[in-house]
């Protein structure tokens, strides 16, 4: 590819690139199984599409979306299975001891049976729970649990947790276990990550008010905000102290909490303003 050709390309991508949310991306997945089949699908679908999610309740406040897009995203998926298709064939030669009637037809059924199978053989090795579930359960279930939800995310750049603004695709890697392309809130896309669903996303945590701190006992895994020179950022902490004050009219909840951040150890006295209740706890 020559140098024009490759800065055009990285060009379209900018321009077709769309923060999908998870809802859309599983209709999209969904669609594209059912339709795709090889054949080329017309502009009139991809406006359809766009139009649907654009009037959705769940798009309000969000960016509206182009019909190109929506046929960027198609693209793209197909350009992936066709890399998946080669991988998987390419293990398959190396791989002379499997019976050819024990490979699966792509063509086949969805059936739970077929599915499960297939997991199996794309991913060997231990940790299929996730996978498994996740190509058994039908798309638009999984959407429907997840559309009502509010979410945070781990960060690999500092281990911090930030708010999720949206699930922009999904992947399944090797270990089996699944894998969300994130942008958190208040940042743009240069700073998307893939994040492991099962360590580093998980349904939002809750400020605490002033009249919840009898909430918090000791013991308790909270989302701590911690201030330095260099940075600020909430990150996991137990609570391993509390010293229970009467409460101000003025200020509030004066109690002091004493906490032990996960992440190097750290001991700190915070008030009840630093913390975040995990809706779990």
């Amino acid at each position: 590819m020559g140098m024009d050709a490759e800065l055009n390309s990285m060009e379209m991508e900018n321009d077709f690139d769309a923060e999908f949310t998870l809802a859309e991306v599983m209709e999209m997945e969904s669609l594209y199984r059912r339709k795709m089949g090889g054949k080329p699908l017309k502009s009139e679908f991809f406006q359809e599409l766009s139009d649907k999610f654009n009037n959705s309740v769940h798009r309000c406040g969000k960016p509206l979306i182009e019909w190109e897009q929506v046929a960027y995203w198609f693209q793209d998926r197909g350009k992936r299975d066709l890399k998946a298709e080669f991988l998987s064939m390419h293990r398959n030669v190396k791989k002379s001891n499997v019976p050819t009637n024990m490979l699966i037809d792509k063509s086949a059924t969805d059936s739970a049976l077929t599915i499960r199978e297939e997991v199996k053989l794309q991913f060997p090795d231990a940790g299929l729970d996730l996978a498994i579930q996740t190509y058994y359960k039908p798309r638009d279930v999984v959407a429907a649990e997840l559309s009502g939800l509010l979410y945070e995310a781990k960060s690999a750049r500092d281990l911090a947790w930030y708010d999720v603004a949206s699930f922009l695709n999904y992947r399944i890697v090797h270990s089996g276990e699944l894998e969300v392309r994130v942008r958190f809130a208040g940042f743009d896309k240069d700073h998307d990550e893939w994040v492991n669903v099962k360590r580093g996303v998980r349904e939002r945590s809750i400020p605490l008010e002033d009249s919840e701190c009898e909430k918090v006992k000791v013991g308790d895994l909270v989302l701590c905000y911690r201030e330095t020179e260099d940075l600020a950022v909430y990150r996991d902490a137990r609570v391993i102290d509390i010293k229970r004050k009467l409460h101000d009219e003025t200020e509030g909840c004066t109690c002091m909490f004493g906490v032990r951040f996960d992440f190097d150890f750290f001991e700190d006295q915070v008030r009840i303003k630093r913390l975040c209740g995990r809706p779990s706890s």
